[in-house]
């Protein structure tokens, strides 16, 4: 059997074991060393970022079939400051990446909003799950939240719900994941996966640090 996804935000190196009711949430699909056989195959990890819950998922791929690998929900109200969420943030995603040594990462972008001070949690949330995975030199690529929903369900406006339905049926989900940020994670893996090779013009990719600063001269501090 292979290993667990583990999101504990008490032991981030232990984790918890997950209850019987939602164990689907939590188990690993896939052995992370790439047997011969499997070298072709393709790793994505999904990240719906947030500041209160942050969506994980992860899926795998060959020419003929698309499998759910693991998914999961770092929640992160309980923790006492914004530097500590994003901490949390950072750790999680480089550990996963260690553990199910993705080949892309695919990451949703913020949502504008009104809430100035919100938009911002955010989008620091964002920034430091794609610090982790330049850190370990993965792929990034951002998503609109509709070009999402309009490659899973052919509607840029569809529901979150309308989202997750699909993907159970996709992805052939045995159980019901009680967090929408998990599917959504999933979501944005699937729509990186169906973009393939040829990327639209709303995709950013980020091979490193440099590629990332050159495109993203306003966030960083002269």
């Amino acid at each position: 059997m292979p290993g667990l996804l583990l999101f504990s935000p008490a032991n981030p190196a232990i984790g918890t074991r997950p209850s019987p009711m939602k164990k689907i949430m939590y188990i690993c699909f896939y052995n992370p060393h790439k047997s011969k056989n499997l070298e072709h195959q393709k790793i994505i990890m999904g990240i719906d970022p947030g500041t209160n819950n942050m969506g994980i998922g992860i899926i795998g791929f060959d020419q003929k079939s698309i499998k759910l690998i693991a998914m999961d929900v770092l929640k992160l109200e309980k923790l006492g400051g914004h530097a500590l969420k994003l901490k949390k943030i950072f750790e999680t995603v480089l550990r996963n990446i260690d553990h199910f040594h993705p080949d892309e990462l695919a990451i949703e972008s913020p949502f504008y909003g009104k809430n100035v001070q919100s938009m911002l949690k955010l989008g620091r949330a964002q920034g430091v799950a794609i610090a982790a995975a330049l850190h370990r030199s993965i792929p990034v690529f951002e998503y609109s939240p509709r070009k999402v929903k309009q490659s899973i369900t052919g509607k840029g406006g569809a529901s979150k719900e309308q989202v997750a339905a699909m993907l159970y049926r996709i992805l052939d989900i045995d159980g019901v994941p009680d967090n929408l940020d998990i599917t959504d994670a999933l979501a944005v893996a699937l729509c990186h996966h169906y973009q393939g090779k040829s990327m639209m013009d709303s995709t950013k990719n980020y091979s490193g640090w440099e590629a990332f600063i050159k495109d993203n001269p306003g966030r960083i501090n002269q």
